[in-house]
């Protein structure tokens, strides 16, 4: 039970989120792969949180 609650849990979550939005470290090396990674992830996940907002939106005038 106690390895289902620590599945559950969403902090990694959102440090992946402040991980990938701030600025890169220069003391890391980094590859063309992972930076095409994560511009990908921030594209999506700027769609994912417009489409909340538009939803939500929706939702509300109706």
């Amino acid at each position: 039970m106690n390895k289902f609650i620590d599945y559950l849990k969403i902090g990694p979550v959102f440090a992946y989120f402040i991980r990938v939005f701030r600025k890169p470290d220069p003391n890391n090396p980094t590859s063309v792969n992972l930076r095409m990674m994560h511009g990908i992830n921030r594209i999506s996940i700027i769609m994912f949180l417009f489409a909340i907002i538009v939803y939500s939106v929706r939702h509300c005038v109706r």
